[in-house]
């Protein structure tokens, strides 16, 4: 459990959070209609005549939005609701031409569900801890308004109008930054291992409203603020600091919470007011006479299912049971990019007789420090799955050591040949030749007799300092086992 604390005047506060995460759901068409979806369009260029809400047009459910929400639940083990119903929210924005929102409030697709956030002391989550999750209801976005430099015009883009969102409603269950970061990360990461949403809080298609309150340890839960539309986690994280530390000082200098919708602005690291919180009944809710109530059968139910892929913390068990360290398994597991490359390389690398924890090492250290000095990532990477198994193979096998690895592996990155390609053609493979290594030990022992009679008088840590002269001489090729074992031998 986290004990993030906010020190006040009175003693200390504890910071109560919830999150209502929007996520735009990968289709290639709206909720509704049959309008593109894709980003950066032109303005008005991916609206039709539903989105527009001309008269007489009627919404038609998009069956492959349904399905993503509904394998989206089973991804956080939630309740999935076989009915369920879509309701009119009554609200006036310039960017929303119909002038309600569809969505869905007494009948969601899915309910109560869970998303376990994991243990990370340099993080300050000192062990994992279960976040519930209230219910993922589908509903669709309202347009965008531009302003230009000019303050009496705006311009209205309906390209988003009609995109189909889940929104992924959490308990007010995490009681520090740290916590709602971990979460917003791990319920991103199951969403793009899902596929039903990529996750791209740049864009806007994964974006939070940030729900904060604050109390003294043990007492009723505190006036809640929102603040809507937060796009990195680090923002979240920034917004929760922040808000909690504001409703703190606004409390003990007398004041009062106002349950109010406010704004982030990253510029000044604060929050603004943006008007009074509105509740369900604001809103006239009523149940949309154009579409018809949501029945789910079994056999769509079980295809959903079926078609889930291995999930991050499965992904991450599986991984510590091949002998992983939990970090490396982490990391691994964060991105669904990392885990499909790895796996790759796992199933070649059983051919090539790489290691699961040296091929792991190898691919969180050498690799990505690769890729990160080249401004680069594992979807961009000039080295495939099955180049990084041979080069790991060849290690395992004895054909190259490991510092010969590193230098075949940079000349990989520069020209795109494969390991072996390159071993063969620089003449680089190891040599377990015991003549020649012998030959090389005779010499070296010789040139360094004052070394060797300290090395006889119990300084054994030279016997590191022969090791390096050896492989020195041997030009790096020399296999490390036999050298050690010759050495051992020669200095009797």
């Amino acid at each position: 459990m986290s004990d993030y604390r906010i020190k006040g005047d009175t003693g200390e506060w504890e910071v109560v959070i919830g999150l209502e995460v929007h996520a735009q759901i990968t289709t290639n068409a709206k909720l509704f209609s049959g309008a593109a979806t894709a980003f950066g369009a032109e303005p008005n260029t991916q609206v039709s005549l539903v989105d527009a809400a001309m008269p007489g047009m009627l919404p038609v459910p998009n069956r492959e939005c349904i399905r993503q929400a509904v394998r989206t639940g089973m991804a956080i083990e939630a309740q999935i609701n076989k009915y369920s119903r879509f309701d009119r929210k009554n609200y006036f924005y310039a960017d929303l031409p119909q002038g309600y929102q569809i969505s869905q409030l007494y009948h969601p697709i899915v309910g109560e569900g869970l998303l376990t956030i994991e243990a990370d002391e340099k993080a300050g989550l000192p062990e994992a801890k279960v976040i519930g999750v209230e219910r993922i209801h589908v509903e669709q976005d309202a347009g965008k308004l531009m302003h230009d430099q000019h303050p009496t015009m705006s311009y209205v883009d309906l390209n988003r109008s009609g995109v189909a969102l889940m929104e992924i409603v959490s308990k007010p269950d995490m009681r520090s930054p740290a916590e709602a970061g971990a979460y917003v990360r791990k319920l991103r990461a199951i969403l793009r291992y899902v596929g039903s949403c990529d996750g791209n809080m740049e864009e806007g298609s994964m974006r939070a409203d940030v729900n904060v309150s604050v109390r003294k340890p043990g007492d009723e839960f505190g006036t809640r603020t929102e603040t809507k539309n937060v796009n990195s986690v680090r923002f979240v994280m920034a917004v929760i600091e922040g808000e909690a530390k504001r409703q703190v000082e606004l409390i003990e200098s007398g004041g009062t919470v106002v349950q109010e919708t406010r704004l982030y602005d990253p510029d000044r690291n604060e929050t603004r007011s943006m008007r009074s919180k509105e509740d369900a009944h604001d809103y006239r809710y009523f149940p949309d006479p154009d579409l018809l109530p949501l029945e789910l059968d079994d056999a769509f139910l079980a295809e959903c299912r079926e078609s889930l892929p291995e999930l991050p913390d499965a992904k991450r068990d599986r991984y510590l049971a091949l002998g992983i360290s939990p970090y490396n398994a982490d990391v691994l597991t964060a991105e669904v990019e990392a885990a499909r490359w790895f796996d790759t390389l796992l199933e070649v690398g059983l051919d090539t007789g790489a290691k699961p924890a040296t091929a792991a090492n190898w691919v969180t250290s050498e690799l990505f420090g690769a890729l990160n000095r080249m401004g680069r990532d594992l979807t961009d990477s000039p080295v495939s799955p099955q180049q990084a198994a041979e080069l790991l193979g060849l290690v395992a096998d004895g054909t190259i050591s490991g510092t010969i690895a590193k230098a075949v592996f940079e000349k990989m990155l520069e020209s795109g040949d494969g390991a072996g390609a390159i071993v063969e053609r620089d003449g680089l493979k190891q040599t377990s030749d015991t003549g020649a290594i012998e030959a090389e030990i005779a010499k070296i022992l010789a040139a360094n007799a004052d070394k060797v009679e300290q090395y006889k008088g119990g300084k054994e840590a030279l016997f590191g300092f022969f090791v390096g002269q050896t492989m020195k001489a041997m030009q790096g090729k020399a296999n490390p086992q036999v050298v050690n074992e010759l050495l051992k031998k020669a200095l009797g």
